[in-house]
C-alpha cells in the first residue's frame, strides 16, 4: 500500500492511497502492510476525530474558547500528518530487517557486518512503533484538552479518538516487543521509557472513554 503493491509496480502512499486498497492490501499474502501500519492508521484516525470534532466547535457560543480550539486543530492535523508517514516508515523499516536477514554469512566479515545490520534494522523498525506512541500519547492529550470545552453533539467522537489512540499504543507494544527480543540489552534499553509509557496511556485512554460514556449515559 504505502509501498509497491503486490499487483502494482507503482508506489503510492498510505496518504494518497483509497481505504479499499489499503484494506486489499492488509488482506493480501504480502510483507507489508502489517500490524505497524494499522497502529500508526489507529493514531491517524484519532487524531482526525479530535480535529473533527474541534472544527464544531467554533460555534458563535464557543468564542471564549477558540484559541484552545484552534490549538488543538492545529496540532491534531499536525499529528495526523505524522501519524500517516509514520504508516510509511513502517513498510520501510520492515523491509529493511528482512535484507539485513538475508545478508550474506559466509565470513567473518561478512558475519559482523551482517550481525550490525540487523541490530540497526530492528531498532529502526521499532523505532516507528515507538514514535507512533507519541503520536497516540498526543492524541489522548489532545482528546482530554477538548473534552470539557468540546461540542456536546459530538462528545462521543472524542472517546472514539481515545480509543483509537489506545489501539495505536497497544499494536505498536507489541511491534516494539517482537523487534526489541531480538536485540541485546544495551540496544534494547532505550525502549524502555517507551514501554512503561505505553500502561500510561491505557490508563488515561481508558479514564476519558469512561468519562464520555457517563456524559452520554448522564
Amino acid at each position: 500500500m504505502s509501498q509497491a503493491s503486490a499487483s502494482s509496480p507503482e508506489t503510492t502512499t498510505f496518504a494518497a492511497s483509497t481505504i479499499g486498497r489499503y484494506l486489499d492490501d492488509l488482506a493480501a499474502k504480502i510483507p507489508a502492510p502489517g500490524g505497524g501500519a494499522v497502529a500508526a492508521l489507529h493514531a491517524a484516525q484519532g487524531a482526525a476525530l479530535v480535529a473533527m470534532v474541534a472544527r464544531y466547535t467554533t460555534r458563535a457560543k464557543d468564542a471564549d474558547n477558540r484559541p484552545a480550539v484552534d490549538r488543538i486543530i492545529a496540532a491534531a492535523d499536525a499529528a495526523r500528518t505524522r501519524s500517516l508517514t509514520l504508516a510509511d516508515e513502517d513498510a520501510a523499516a520492515f523491509t529493511a530487517v528482512g535484507a539485513a536477514y538475508k545478508l550474506p554469512k559466509d565470513t567473518d566479515e561478512q558475519l559482523t557486518a551482517r550481525k550490525a545490520a540487523i541490530t540497526a534494522a530492528l531498532q529502526q523498525a521499532a523505532r516507528v512503533p515507538a514514535a507512533v506512541v507519541a503520536e497516540a500519547d498526543e492524541v489522548l492529550s489532545l482528546a482530554a484538552d477538548l473534552l470539557p470545552i468540546g461540542n456536546p453533539n459530538v462528545v462521543t467522537d472524542i472517546g472514539a479518538a481515545a480509543d483509537a489512540a489506545r489501539a495505536a499504543a497497544a499494536s505498536s507494544q507489541l511491534n516494539i516487543a517482537i523487534n526489541v527480543g531480538s536485540l541485546d540489552d544495551e540496544s534494547a534499553a532505550e525502549f524502555a521509557t517507551t514501554l512503561r509509557r505505553i500502561d500510561e496511556i491505557f490508563a488515561r485512554a481508558d479514564s476519558l472513554h469512561t468519562e464520555v460514556l457517563a456524559a452520554v449515559v448522564d
